[in-house]
C-alpha cells in the first residue's frame, strides 16, 4: 500500500524486454536500502525488486498485464520514473490510500500556467462498464497520476484537471509531461468499493 507521495524521480538505466515481460533497471538515492522482494511503486505501479546490482541500481519486472494497463512499456533509458516505497503503517497518510494497481492510462491534452502553478488536463477512454466499476473521477476527489496523489478539479465524463505546485513539478516526472504524454491513472479505491456495493445491492 502507498500514499501517493513520491520520494524521488529516478533515472531508468535499462529497459529490456524478455518474452512478454520488461525488466526495468533504475538508479535512485535509496537503492542500497532496498532488498529483494520489496515493493516499490514506479509511476504508481507496484513492482517487486528482483535483483540488486553492484553499480547501486536495482531491477524490477513488469509483466504483460502491467504493460497493457500502464505506461511502463514506454520507458527507455534516461527517462525519469516516480518512485515510492510502501507506506509505513505508523506514519502519517499525507496523500490518500493508493494500492499501486494502475487502472488505465490517460493522455495529457493541455497544460495551463496560472500564478506559478500548472494545470494539467488528462483525457481517458471511458465505457459504461468502467464507470460501473468506479473508474471515474469526482470533483475534489482523489486520483493518482504517475503515482502522485492529487486532487481532481474540473471532473468530466472522460477527463479531469489537476493543479501541480512548483515543488511537485520539480521533484516528480511531471516536468517531462507535455501534451500527448501518456500517464498512469489509479482511481480512488473508495469509489470502486462503493460502485461494487451498489452493483451487489441491485441483486438483493
Amino acid at each position: 500500500m502507498f500514499s501517493g507521495i513520491v520520494e524521488e524521480a529516478a533515472r531508468v538505466t535499462a529497459a529490456e524486454r524478455r518474452d512478454g515481460n520488461v525488466d526495468l533497471t533504475v538508479k535512485c538515492s535509496f537503492g542500497e536500502e532496498l532488498h529483494i522482494d520489496q515493493s516499490v511503486a514506479h509511476n504508481g505501479v507496484c513492482l517487486t525488486v528482483v535483483s540488486l546490482n553492484t553499480d547501486g541500481t536495482y531491477t524490477v519486472t513488469a509483466i504483460q498485464e502491467t504493460l497493457d494497463r500502464s505506461n511502463l512499456g514506454d520507458l527507455k533509458p534516461g527517462d525519469e520514473v516516480n518512485l515510492e516505497r510502501s507506506m509505513v503503517m505508523n506514519g502519517r497518510l499525507d496523500g490518500h490510500i493508493v494500492q499501486g494497481h494502475v487502472d488505465t492510462t490517460a493522455v495529457c491534452t493541455d497544460i495551463e500556467e496560472v500564478d506559478g502553478s500548472r494545470y494539467y488536463k488528462f483525457e481517458y477512454e471511458v465505457s459504461p462498464e468502467m464507470a460501473a466499476k468506479g473508474y471515474m473521477t469526482v470533483e475534489k476527489g482523489s486520483v493518482t497520476v504517475n503515482g502522485v496523489s492529487l486532487t481532481v478539479c474540473d471532473s468530466e465524463r472522460s477527463s479531469f484537471r489537476v493543479a501541480i505546485i512548483p515543488y511537485t513539478f520539480e521533484h516528480t516526472n511531471f516536468k517531462q509531461i507535455k501534451p500527448g504524454t501518456r500517464v498512469n491513472i489509479e482511481f480512488d479505491i473508495i469509489g470502486k468499493y462503493l460502485a461494487r456495493l451498489a452493483e451487489l445491492s441491485q441483486g438483493c
